[in-house]
């Protein structure tokens, strides 16, 4: 794509250095972690190191979006539903990522589309070049300002080739055009190796570097993923078909796990040639020693404990998978490479707990109920819960997991057996879970993206229970900070009366007023919180719950 005109020369910080990651081939082969992976190996070199996700879609965030077709939407501190890349930042690089790190096209459009009503271009013809690119490399720069990162890595979502990201593309151009030593491109492609064949295939690769280069960008690096290296034969091919260098081209053959892959990329010195290319120091890179203990831990095959997950975002026509639950996936991770010991995870349908009774759920050693929205699942989820409360089996319910552990309590323990959350019957006589203050305006009103109860807030624990006991390991406060992402909310009026009973009120909110999680005494671990825990786990420091969870489960 050609530019018509460009108004004004980006800004640029003289200390700041960008990488542009772009995928090619096909979605879903690591581009997200191949840009957390160089951040990881960049920033334990001791550069202040961040990155930046553009996602193509029309979507402002991706809060709406099902999760099934999209995966999981990860929430940060300061309440921006984005997507799960920036979670793998998260985890990678043990920092937060900002609203400010985050983009999309539909952003994008609104912003400039705003600024043009507000008579912010002065009169002038707002174009879809220069001025959308130019949104973009101006929000490039909040994100720098924001985050006062040396090095920022900008991962495009994507294909090349695509049409929907070619003005992302166009503003990293212009970027690589004004500032060529301080702009770097990597391209992360899939080399297939057919079955029949039995051959390593650069073609596709080849054509995906040709579109880019159709978009006038040249990349400096190809990250070679395959399900095994690439080959001395098939680097040449790439290096001379792409007009990349010949130690450019990175091998990265499926790992066993995403913390390996900033490992495997430094057997190819890659940290050292980024540097170079910016004509950056190059400094100590024998100082990763907290990442390699992790990444041994995380191998320990035994003992092994079997999890389940009971959920109902699994199925995608014929294929099953768990991008909706990643972050809970990477949480029991962390946890379990604390604790020495392999987790097993189970993925089990709620829906086949309806189905099919409790017994598909024989042989865990421990339960989570996840997050989730809507009544489809929701009674198997009940059972579930029903079900490890009776057969004191670990159970840890999250968000929508904290919910329907109040209602199975108020059915089987308070005897109120039409309990309900009014979410999923909006009728119930005895709504335990009910909407919060203000969201039935502004359901009333379609305000649905944005609107919910999103980011991070205080939760005060409560003394002498199993929640204080396990935060008390990792620093005695009493006052904690969690990320939330929910409409719904367990109802006060049930408060005194459960309490009575049996369930106690772990945690709340500093006024009191809120109810962030609950628990049941004389259990070995039942715990449910209406915030994601999930969310700030990270592989060098694991969450609390999470990792008093997996405790109570291998010992078990």
């Amino acid at each position: 794509m050609s530019v018509k005109k460009v108004e004004k020369k980006p800004k640029s910080s003289k200390k700041t250095k960008y990488i542009f990651v772009v995928g090619g081939v096909m979605s879903g082969v690591g581009k997200g972690v191949t840009t957390a992976s160089i951040g990881e190996i960049l920033q334990a070199r001791g550069y202040n190191v961040s990155a930046i996700k553009m996602d193509p879609y029309i979507n402002v965030d991706a809060g709406t979006m099902n999760p099934i077709e999209h995966g999981e939407v990860f929430v940060t501190e300061d309440g921006d539903e984005t997507d799960q890349d920036i979670g793998n930042y998260e985890r990678f690089l043990n920092k937060n990522i900002y609203r400010e790190n985050y983009m999309t096209t539909g952003r994008i459009y609104q912003t400039v589309i705003a600024r043009e009503r507000n008579l912010e271009y002065k009169g002038k013809c707002v174009q879809v070049v220069p001025h959308i690119p130019q949104e973009i490399r101006d929000r490039i720069e909040k994100a720098v300002e924001k985050t006062g990162a040396e090095i920022m890595i900008i991962e495009i979502g994507g294909t090349v080739g695509e049409y929907e990201n070619l003005l992302f593309l166009e503003a990293a151009r212009v970027m690589k055009l004004f500032n060529p030593k301080d702009v770097l491109f990597v391209v992360v492609s899939y080399l297939p190796i057919p079955n029949m064949i039995g051959e390593m295939k650069t073609k596709p690769t080849q054509h995906a570097v040709r579109n880019l280069q159709s978009a006038g960008i040249q990349p400096d690096f190809i990250v070679a993923r395959a399900e095994r290296p690439i080959d001395q034969s098939r680097r040449e091919k790439l290096s001379i078909n792409c007009n990349v260098a010949l130690d450019c081209v990175i091998a990265a053959p499926d790992a066993s796990s995403i913390y390996d892959i900033p490992l495997n990329f430094e057997k190819d010195n890659l940290g050292d040639k980024i540097l170079e290319k910016l004509s950056l120091p190059l400094r100590d890179r024998d100082n990763n020693h907290e990442w390699k203990k992790m990444v041994a831990s995380s191998k320990i095959k035994s003992p092994e404990i079997n999890i389940g997950i009971v959920g109902k975002y699994f199925a995608s026509g014929d294929f099953s998978f768990g991008d909706s639950y990643i972050s809970v996936i990477e949480a029991i991770k962390h946890a379990s490479a604390y604790n020495k010991c392999h987790t097993k995870i189970h993925w089990l349908s709620a829906e086949d707990v309806e189905t099919q009774g409790t017994k598909v759920l024989k042989g865990l050693d421990g339960i989570i109920v996840p997050q989730g929205w809507g009544g489809r699942g929701a009674e198997g989820k009940i059972k579930t819960i029903k079900y490890c409360r009776e057969n004191n089996l670990p159970y840890f319910g999250l968000c929508y997991g904290m919910q329907m552990a109040a209602i199975e309590f108020a059915r089987d323990v308070a005897n109120l057996k039409d309990a309900n959350s009014s979410e999923v019957n909006p009728k119930t006589k005895n709504p335990v879970i009910h909407i919060m203050p203000g969201q039935e305006k502004l359901i009333a009103e379609k305000g649905y993206g944005g609107t919910i109860r999103l980011g991070g807030w205080p939760c005060l624990i409560t003394p002498g229970t199993h929640l204080a006991q396990a935060y008390k390991k990792f620093g005695d406060q009493k006052i904690i900070s969690e990320r939330h992402r929910h409409r719904y909310e367990f109802n006060n009026n049930y408060r005194e009366t459960f309490t009575k009973l049996g369930l106690t009120i772990a945690g709340t909110s500093p006024d009191g007023q809120i109810v962030e999680a609950i628990e049941i005494k004389n259990h070995p671990f039942f715990i449910g919180v209406q915030f994601h825990p999930e969310y700030i786990s990270r592989p060098l420091a694991p969450h609390p719950l999470f990792v008093e969870f997996i405790r109570v489960c291998k010992d078990k």
